[in-house]
């Protein structure tokens, strides 16, 4: 199992993916909003989306849990 982390802060402007969802290595998982830009957060391994733990709208830190896959 692996956890993806936000790498920055920002805001979660669309969730791209669903639990029990199969993902693509370096598929999108959230698009982020962080100082104006728009940064797309993908897998870093092909697997199964097993909980999402963000919402569209809601504030991330650097380092918050977004996404578990396995």
């Amino acid at each position: 199992m692996a956890v993806v982390k936000a790498e920055m802060a920002g805001k979660v402007l669309e969730v791209c993916v669903t639990e029990g969802q199969i993902v693509a290595e370096e598929q999108d998982l959230i698009i982020v909003d962080s100082m104006k830009m728009q940064i797309p957060v993908g897998a870093p391994q092909g697997g199964t989306v097993r909980k999402v733990f963000v919402a569209a709208e809601q504030f991330l830190n650097e380092g918050d849990a977004i996404v578990e896959l396995s």
